[in-house]
């Protein structure tokens, strides 16, 4: 499906840095959007974009992991951070459709925006009706962003525990400067 080493090195390693910067760059970008009209109409295409490469990136970084998981020790640290970056797709997943529907309907909704107020209702209930998909949207950008982030920390910090849980100790080594 994707690499699993690169340069002699374990795919997963490096292509963790990708997820780790582009879901929250993809989050912070979805929430601008959906917050902030003059943001949104300067990041364009280019907030579901990121998000599309941040989603296509989270399956090539877990399978390289689950071939990493498989070459390592059995250990429940790496378990468990398995098991919790198995859980990220359908956030990024979730980033990708919110970016992606919030474009379609900024660019719909500035269209209903600007039509004439004159002459009855029905502009006036499309302008309602594009302020209630507006918010709507904006709460489930939050709720998506927020929860996206606290998956990537989840899975960094357990990655890290598996990594590093037995490699340290409190006491320098001897004759090490520091």
């Amino acid at each position: 499906m994707g690499p699993t080493e690169i340069n002699g090195l374990p795919a997963h390693a490096l292509l963790v840095h990708v997820v780790v910067v582009l879901v929250p760059l993809a989050a912070l970008l979805v929430v601008l959007s959906a917050l902030w009209p003059a943001a949104r109409r300067r990041l364009g295409v280019l907030t579901p974009l990121c998000a599309l490469v941040a989603v296509v990136s989270v399956p090539l970084t877990t399978h390289a992991g689950e071939w990493l998981e498989a070459r390592v020790p059995a250990d429940p640290l790496v378990r468990r951070h398995a098991e919790l970056g198995d859980q990220l797709l359908p956030w990024a997943g979730g980033l990708f459709v919110i970016a992606a529907f919030g474009w379609y309907w900024s660019r719909r909704a500035d269209g209903l925006a600007g039509a004439p107020a004159a002459g009855g209702g029905a502009h006036a209930t499309a302008r309602g009706g594009v302020t209630a998909m507006t918010a709507v949207l904006a709460v489930l950008a939050i709720v998506i962003a927020v929860g996206s982030v606290v998956q990537i920390y989840r899975i960094g910090d357990s990655g890290a525990k598996a990594v590093w849980h037995d490699s340290v100790t409190s006491q320098p080594r001897a004759g090490a400067g520091g």
